[in-house]
């Protein structure tokens, strides 16, 4: 299905508009510094929140700053974040993160620079850090710096292709920039949050209640569930 961009964008408005009907205008947790979100966002790959947020916790008990987190025990890190999983590959790409953002700031462990950046440059910045990808450096970008960016993680890869709000062999990498060019960004903030609930909720990765969507009528997804039947 090719659409014009206007016709995109009034799609988008479409579904914005039922998302924040049937769910309200969602509010992300309190913002925390970008560095913290940084770790944080290595933290969450491949888990669920409440083991990054135990992982994270721990983390900040183990160790008084993130200097001494950068500085640390390799094993020492690892063992600290364990409840996340894939602590052998966390932690060294915690610290090695870190150690670039400290040469490339004279040591200061801090991100706030970056607000003064236009968003592709500090993007870049970001990209450049080692672990940091697409969905980090967006999540960085719009929840710690109030830089416009759309993150986009395995649900809303899903969903977005799903609904047809991109391309279905469009990668994730190159999803970010796809979607960002087709939402208004004052919707960033809470279609991000409203499409992760919708994918968690009913546009499973292997279960979908399309009988319960918000926005099923607006979906090009061709495999439907529309009965509740045996769900």
């Amino acid at each position: 299905m090719t659409q014009d961009l206007p016709e995109i964008q009034e799609w988008v408005k479409q579904i914005r508009a039922r998302l924040n009907a049937a769910y309200g205008m969602p509010e992300w947790r309190p913002a925390l510094p970008a560095v913290d979100e940084l770790v944080s966002t290595i933290l969450s790959q491949n888990t669920n929140d409440t083991n990054r947020d135990a992982a994270f916790c721990s983390l900040k008990e183990a160790f008084p700053d993130w200097q001494a987190v950068m500085q640390g025990e390799t094993d020492e890190v690892v063992e600290a974040i364990r409840t996340a999983g894939l602590a052998n590959q966390k932690g060294p790409r915690i610290q090695a993160a870190l150690r670039d953002i400290a040469a490339h700031t004279q040591g200061q462990l801090s991100l706030e620079f970056l607000r003064e950046m236009p968003k592709e440059v500090a993007r870049e910045w970001l990209l450049d850090v080692n672990g940091v990808g697409p969905k980090t450096a967006a999540i960085v970008l719009l929840f710690s710096l109030e830089i416009p960016a759309f993150p986009v993680d395995t649900h809303i890869y899903r969903v977005t292709g799903r609904i047809g709000l991109r391309p279905v062999n469009l990668s994730v990498e190159k999803a970010h920039r796809y979607l960002e060019e087709r939402i208004p960004e004052d919707a960033y903030y809470d279609l991000h949050l409203n499409l992760i609930r919708l994918g968690r909720e009913v546009c499973g990765a292997r279960k979908w209640h399309c009988y319960h969507c918000p926005v099923e009528d607006l979906c090009t997804f061709d495999r439907k569930n529309l009965s509740s039947e045996g769900s």
